[in-house]
């Protein structure tokens, strides 16, 4: 669920970095962002975040994760390439370690009935990922 579900959400929330397609579903123009430095960043964190929570203004790239991250989440970021997965992880991880109370709220809004919590279990339990 998390590897997933927290990928795909992080990645809307921190970076709108990740969401790529095999085929193009996903643009790829993002790609190359800072994952760290964005992360490393409580003002950048905060405005993706509130991007995603719809609380706040979104950036193009905010907008673009925001618009896929549903369908994201339901194809189980099938349309990801392998580096939006790795950063996504990265991102989630990051999220639920430091910034616990954002993640809750994130997985509340896009995860209402835990519907996606529950099907990235396991792949949680393959990052250390404790939810």
């Amino acid at each position: 669920m998390i590897k997933q579900f927290l990928a795909v959400v992080i990645c809307v929330a921190i970076t709108t970095i990740m969401v790529q397609a095999a085929p193009a579903k996903y643009t790829t123009k993002y790609d190359n962002i800072n994952i760290d430095e964005i992360l490393n960043n409580d003002r950048l964190v905060s405005n993706y975040f509130k991007c995603l929570m719809e609380t706040g203004k979104c950036t193009p790239e905010g907008e673009e994760v925001k618009r896929w991250l549903p369908d994201a989440l339901q194809n189980k970021c099938a349309e990801c390439s392998e580096k939006q997965r790795l950063g996504s992880e990265k991102i989630i991880k990051f999220l639920i370690e430091n910034k616990n109370d954002m993640w809750k709220q994130l997985e509340a809004k896009y995860d209402p009935q835990g519907t996606y919590k529950q099907r990235y279990a396991e792949d949680a339990k393959k990052l250390n990922i404790n939810v």
